[in-house]
């Protein structure tokens, strides 16, 4: 129970300290707690993860969260995948794990595949196409079947401007 009184339960300080230090008592690893008050998990907070934290600990809180003394002793980085709350950070959890894996060497089947997708440059993504080139009327633009690899770089770019503009204008400030 919460000191100050309220609603709902707290998880308490000794077992998650315990379990932490059992697990990681010189601080190789990089500490996580998934908490809707953490910094906003973006592509770059992604990256960095990536590319600097080899070791992770993800702690996933419950209830009305943890005892804030875990988090004073134990945690380097508490991160929130969003604005909106979750009975358990365990699907927050899944979420950094997958976003971070993107930018592994060797995750993906090819490296160049997290280099140009929605939010690499405050962009969403361009629409993609496929075989056939028409299916029930509709068909792939002109400019992604003239093998003119300029005009299709221009066209992705436009269209990714568009989409932006309507569906996340907050990206293009």
């Amino acid at each position: 129970m919460p000191f100050g009184g309220g609603a709902g339960m707290v998880m308490s300080v000794e077992p998650i300290y315990n379990a932490i230090e059992a697990i990681d008592p010189k601080r190789e690893y990089h500490r996580i707690y998934l908490s809707p008050k953490g910094e906003a998990l973006t592509t770059k907070v992604a990256q960095h993860i990536a590319k600097r934290h080899g070791k992770l600990i993800l702690l996933c809180g419950r209830y009305e969260g943890v005892d804030q003394r875990v988090i004073d002793l134990c945690i380097d980085q508490e991160i929130s995948i969003g604005d909106y709350v979750l009975t358990g950070g365990e699907l927050g959890a899944m979420v950094l794990v997958d976003a971070v894996s993107r930018y592994v060497h060797g995750v993906l089947g090819n490296n160049e595949s997290a280099i140009d997708e929605s939010f690499s440059d405050n962009l969403l993504e361009y629409p993609h196409y496929t075989r056939p080139a028409e299916f029930k009327g509709l068909t792939v633009p002109d400019v992604l079947i003239s093998g003119h690899h300029k005009k299709v770089a221009d066209w992705r770019k436009e269209q990714s401007l568009i989409i932006t503009k309507e569906r996340r204008p907050d990206l293009l400030k």
